[in-house]
């Protein structure tokens, strides 16, 4: 049995710890948990999504604004560390382009990219030497986005991101309908693992063929690090996770956020249809209950952050909503959370947590 695990290897990038610290918005992943988590060898990715403050200047301009805070962020992350940093970018952001070329520009390590189909990505890193990971949930998707990255600009992904429906926040592949009716089932069903076969699979194909390398990192429900060496025998090269690194001191969230976790049991997750046109998975707050009530919250836009969302129509801001719970209002905030969120007990510093994955991880391979 080694003492260590492989490194994860995107490209030109070696990652020592095969993990990938999930980029969670809004506010939750930014520069101090994605360069602790750098810091300890693993890959730390700050969510572009909803960064600037609220302050009546920056909604003068506002997607001036999240230019300029994602270069802060990415700057700030680097003084804090010389290891590897990405940033995660939705697809859904009604400034997708301009934020990844803004991180092409700062010479990020790598940008993951979804909630939606990353088509036009490598158009937007032209000349850079960042690497590109579409976060997928289907073969029949990823076998779309090679075909078309190929044909369109004669490259491919870096890696793949395979993500299962026990992740947190939204979730692509999956309707409402699907996911509140096999809740239970898909806690049992090795759904992840059958995706991330068949993905092994068709980047292998593409590996043969084209001679290049498409590692597949596992995500989605991956708590310990039990589930860590699942995937790894399985063929994935490495995993990204999410709800455990909420619960690290690093984390930007406020206490009262991560002392939900820490509290929540497996009747408090709840899935809801977000007015990004996608569901998502939070845990109960009051805000929750008033809107699974069919009650609205009016607001003024002050984001404009999604192209899926018209602010005319939907009964309240997400965005809002998101940033309220960062900031530990709870009341009239959304938490999303992924299935696992009950078995957090406490909250750890981001080191202590990567040295027990990497423990637990090593004894199960």
């Amino acid at each position: 049995m080694s003492d260590t695990l492989k490194p994860l290897l995107i490209g030109d990038l070696e990652i020592k710890i095969p993990i990938i610290q999930g980029g969670m918005g809004v506010r939750l992943s930014l520069a101090p948990l994605a360069a602790a988590v750098a810091n300890c060898g693993g890959a730390g990715t700050i969510a572009s999504v909803g960064l600037p403050p609220d302050t009546e200047e920056n909604r003068k301009d506002k997607l001036g604004c999240q230019r300029e805070y994602l270069q802060k962020e990415i700057r700030s992350a680097r003084e804090l560390s010389d290891g590897i940093i990405g940033v995660n970018i939705m697809v859904a952001l009604g400034n997708y382009e301009d934020l990844a070329r803004t991180a092409a520009k700062e010479d990020i390590d790598y940008i993951i990219s979804g909630a939606g189909m990353p088509i036009s990505l490598p158009e937007f890193v032209k000349g850079s030497s960042v690497k590109l990971i579409p976060v997928i949930s289907s073969a029949r998707g990823a076998s779309l986005l090679l075909k078309t990255w190929k044909r369109r600009y004669n490259r491919f992904p870096d890696a793949l991101i395979v993500e299962g429906p026990l992740s947190g926040g939204h979730i692509a592949g999956y309707n409402l309908e699907q996911l509140i009716a096999g809740k239970e089932k898909m806690r049992t069903e090795p759904l992840l693992e059958n995706s991330v076969k068949d993905i092994l699979e068709l980047a292998g194909e593409y590996e043969k063929e084209h001679k290049i390398s498409i590692p597949v990192i596992a995500a989605g429900g991956i708590f310990d690090g039990k589930d860590i060496a699942k995937f790894l025998r399985l063929g994935a090269k490495g995993v990204q996770m999410g709800t455990r690194f909420i619960a690290t001191f690093e984390c930007s969230a406020a206490n009262e956020f991560k002392e939900l976790y820490i509290k929540a049991g497996d009747d408090d997750i709840i899935f809801i249809q977000s007015p990004v046109g996608m569901p998502a998975k939070i845990l109960k707050t009051k805000f929750s209950d008033k809107i699974m009530r069919g009650e609205g919250a009016p607001f003024i836009c002050d984001y404009q952050c999604l192209r899926t969302c018209d602010p005319a129509k939907v009964p309240y801001c997400i965005a809002k909503a998101l940033v309220n719970a960062a900031k530990g209002n709870l009341d009239e905030g959304i938490v999303l959370a992924g299935t696992n969120v009950s078995r957090v007990t406490k909250i750890v510093s981001v080191k202590e947590l990567i040295n027990e994955l990497v423990s637990e991880a090593i004894t199960k391979l």
